[in-house]
Formats: structure tokens, sequence, C-alpha cells
């Protein structure tokens, strides 16, 4: 069950890319992101309620989903939906494939039981490279505003990585709906106002049918589905294995893109995706080293519950 929902989120969150791409045709990045958020956080509080859910009550849990919420959705995408417009999209992938670089590093401090191996280390390495490999063209820095985007783009990452590692060690009260209702609705706030600085009224701008569904799509699969999912596997399964689907998004994207909008499917492709497999397959399919005929079972166990 938990390697079937690792597939769905690389599948969902490597079509966004897509979404994302067709929408920001008609609608500017901050405003594009607070409507998708706007959205999934009313349709989400209204599932809660209807559904008999309970919504965070305690302190202590709203001040974990304000930081979260603002470290995974205020900053993070700010900084993601910003950047974009300065440096490609290959050299955006590439930089926020570091995800699970800083998660491995990050969980050190935190989590204490998923322990800093060279063979994660490593295999990480070689997904980052087979993502470079994929947009080696497009890994340019052309002027000053590029490089801001670019360290952005790591800025956000740090960020994504640091809400998850956060959420899993201390947000296990805490329901799947519930947290990704009350970090949306933390993270919210801020992205509204520097939408409304920077692009200004959102009801001025047209909204055409390409903009309307991909608003849809992200707010109802992209968002609301996938942060559900995400957030149940994470409090499965060591933060770097959920982390890793940042380093397989960029090749579904790549495969969507040349099939759906008739993007050039280059030969480097292969190759890319071969090594981004290969450093995923050494992390999500590893085997943990166990001591004895009791560890044996567990290990088999534990791999039998995964596939």
């Amino acid at each position: 069950m938990k390697i079937l929902v690792w597939l769905i989120l690389c599948l969902i969150w490597g079509t966004t890319w897509l979404f994302i791409k067709v929408g920001l045709t008609e609608i500017p990045p901050i405003t594009f992101a607070y409507l998708r958020f706007g959205l999934a956080v009313i349709v989400l509080g209204a599932v809660i309620r209807l559904g008999g859910g309970r919504f965070p009550r305690s302190l202590t849990h709203w001040k974990l989903l304000s930081v979260t919420g603002i470290l995974q959705f205020s900053i993070n995408y700010s900084l993601v939906f910003w950047s974009e417009l300065h440096i490609t999209s290959g050299l955006a992938a590439v930089l926020q494939a570091t995800i699970p670089v800083f998660g491995l590093v990050l969980a050190r401090l935190y989590l204490p039981e998923e322990r800093f191996t060279w063979l994660k280390a490593g295999a990480l390495a070689i997904g980052l490279l087979g993502v470079g490999v994929i947009f080696f063209d497009q890994l340019r820095v052309e002027n000053y505003m590029a490089f801001a985007g670019s360290v952005g783009i790591v800025i956000g990452a740090y960020a994504a990585a640091h809400a998850s590692i956060l959420t899993k060690a201390k947000g296990s009260g805490l329901s799947p709906e519930s947290l990704v209702f009350g970090q949306m609705l933390c993270g919210l706030g801020p992205l509204v106002l520097m939408g409304l600085a920077f692009e200004g009224n959102p009801f001025r701008f047209s909204y055409g049918s390409r903009a309307i569904i991909s608003v849809l799509f992200l707010t109802f699969v992209g968002t609301i589905a996938a942060f559900w999912l995400y957030y149940w596997l994470l409090r499965r399964v060591e933060s770097t294995k959920a982390m890793t689907i940042a380093l397989v998004t960029p090749l579904i994207a790549v495969l969507f893109g040349s099939i759906f909008l008739g993007e050039t499917f280059r030969p480097q492709v292969l190759v890319g995706g071969a090594l981004i497999l290969s450093g995923v397959g050494l992390i999500v399919f590893r085997k943990r080293r166990r001591h004895g005929v009791v560890g044996a079972s567990a290990e088999i166990m534990e791999i039998q519950d995964e596939v």
C-alpha cells in the first residue's frame, strides 16, 4: 500500500507541472498560487465539517501548523512561482530536487531514529545527477535576477523539507486532513498579501477555460488529494523515502510535456531517468540491516507490507 501511494504521488505531482505551465499563460504566478490554496482551504474545511472530522484545537498544534504552513506554502510556493519568471523550468526542477537532500540533513536533528548513511547520501546524489542530466542544456544563469531566482528555489526547497521534517517529528496527533487544512490556512495569508502587493486585484484578470481547469485540477488533485496522501505516507515511511518524490516528478513532467504539449523528447531523458530511478531505488527499496532471526523476519514482513 505504501509503495502504491508513493507512486500515485509521483504521478500527481509530476502532472502538476503541466497544469501550472498552462495556467500561468492566463494568471500571474502568486495570484495563481493563492487561488489554488484558497479554494482548497474552503473545500477541505467543508469536507472536515460535514464529514464529522476535527479541526486542530490545541495551541501547540496551531503553532506547528503556523510554522510549517508558512514554510511549505508561503515561502516555498511563492519563491518557486516567482523564481520561474527569471530562470528556466529545467533549472528550477534541478534546484527543487534538492528537497530530499535537505531532508536527509534535517532528519538528523529532529528524527534521530532515521539514521544518516552514506548509502542514502550517495543515492540522492545519483538521483540529483539524473535530474541534472535531463535538463543539462537549461542549467544556465544569465543575469543577476536569474541568480536571485536560483537562490530563491533553493531556499524554497529547504523550507519544504523543513516543513516535512517538522510535521513528521511533531504532527503525530493530527490527522492528514487537519494537517493540510491548518497549514494551508496559516500559509495563505502571506501569499494573498504578496499577490495583492505585486500583482494587483485578482478580479481584473481574464480567466479563460485553461486557467479555470488548471486551478480546479491543482486544487482538488494537486493539493487536497496529494497532500492528504503525502502526510498519510510520511507517517509510515522514513522522511527521506517520502521526499524522493521530488526527484521523480521532473522526469514525469518531461514525459507528460512531450505527450500533451508537444515538447521535444530529448535522448538524455533516458539516461537521466535511469539515474533517477537507480538513486530512488537504492533508498525506497533498500533493505535495512537486522541482527538475528527476529530482525530478519521483521525485514521480510516490512518488505511484504510495502509491496
